[in-house]
């Protein structure tokens, strides 16, 4: 009978996925969790070649799986990613928007170029596979995105104005999607990362100082790993997570509630 539930409720089997950002860390991560959930995947990223690895773990389970390029700053590339899943599988269920850059300078040196595209990624490039994705969940009458969002949705960290602008925009934008398609069965919801060993922190972590200093705040004792983001995503994907819409989940040791 648990085994039923369980299947029932954070099962995916059936289920087509597309995960933005899937060459690395936490885009590989959340891909290979939902395959091992049963979902068949899309893994997105800038390149096919970055997707080699990604592709050659996915394999080790028995899910059908396609591998897509995309330059997520051209909104013809993301309406081809949305073209071609469809067209091999028939329908989307599960969208996650992961892909991102980061930019660091004081903000009386950031240049325009830098905030454009750190712009132009994270949040346009979401906003923009939403709205792809969300006219064929609307017509389905089902579905589920999840957006990557950051503690700096919250706050406004240190030389990375952009990275913060952008990752606020996502968690607004995360409601108000939610706003206007719970109704047709839609939800989305995101995900905010804490600290994590990923790319995206490498320079604060060779930063002795400033690596001590947050991690002496982070009540877990230690810093995420990719693994750790899974089970949220796959919540948030299931069944379990039906009326759950417009919710930011923190997923970060408890960073935020100290």
């Amino acid at each position: 009978m648990s085994e039923v539930f369980f299947k029932e409720m954070f099962g995916l089997n059936g289920k087509v996925a597309i995960v933005t950002g899937a060459t690395r860390g936490l885009g590989q991560a959340m891909a290979l969790a939902l395959a091992k959930a049963g979902a068949s995947v899309v893994a997105v990223g800038s390149k096919l070649e970055n997707l080699e690895s990604t592709m050659a773990l996915l394999a080790e389970y028995d899910v059908p799986t396609l591998a897509l390029a995309c330059d997520q700053t051209k909104p013809a590339a993301i309406t081809q990613v949305v073209t071609d899943t469809v067209e091999k599988f028939g329908r989307i269920d599960v969208l996650i928007n992961n892909a991102g850059t980061i930019r660091r300078a004081p903000a009386v040196d950031f240049s325009d170029d830098d905030w454009e595209n750190v712009i132009e990624t994270n949040l346009n490039g979401v906003f923009r596979f939403c709205r792809a994705v969300g006219k064929v969940m609307l017509e389905q009458r089902s579905g589920k995105i999840i957006n990557i969002a950051s503690l700096l949705s919250f706050s406004g960290g240190l030389t990375v104005p952009a990275y913060a602008a952008s990752k606020g925009g996502v968690a607004q934008l995360t409601k108000a999607l939610a706003n206007e398609w719970a109704a047709s069965n839609v939800q989305i919801n995101a995900i905010a990362p804490g600290y994590f060993n990923t790319d995206n922190t490498e320079n604060i972590r060779k930063d002795a100082a400033r690596f001590e200093s947050i991690s002496a705040r982070i009540p877990a004792g230690r810093w995420g790993e990719p693994d750790d983001l899974t089970g949220a995503a796959v919540f948030l994907a299931s069944n379990a997570s039906n009326y759950v819409n417009g919710h930011i989940m923190l997923v970060d040791g408890g960073w935020m509630a100290r």
